[in-house]
């Protein structure tokens, strides 16, 4: 008789969102460090570009704009530290 398998553990993933997706609050990190979400997504050449205003952590100086293809998942953190994922 044949044993069961036994079961992997997944690490749970950050979610990912399509840039018009993202919502103030939300943060994200890349090879620059650790940022968040200060103002609601746009769109530009013709929905194809999503730029949003982000600002590293804790310095309300130092803020940025980003910007993603529109079709393209990015994963995010959920500000309030709740982990969802929207599809």
């Amino acid at each position: 008789m044949a044993k069961p398998r036994p079961e992997k553990k997944r690490e749970p993933a950050e979610p990912t969102v399509l840039p018009m997706e993202l919502q103030v609050g939300d943060r994200i990190t890349d090879e620059t460090g650790e940022w968040e979400v200060i103002r609601q997504p746009y769109s530009t050449a013709e929905g194809r570009i999503v730029h949003a205003r982000v600002q590293r952590i804790n310095e309300p100086a130092s803020w940025e704009i980003r910007s993603w293809d529109a079709s393209k998942r990015i994963s995010v953190g959920r500000g309030d530290g709740e982990v969802t994922e929207r599809t």
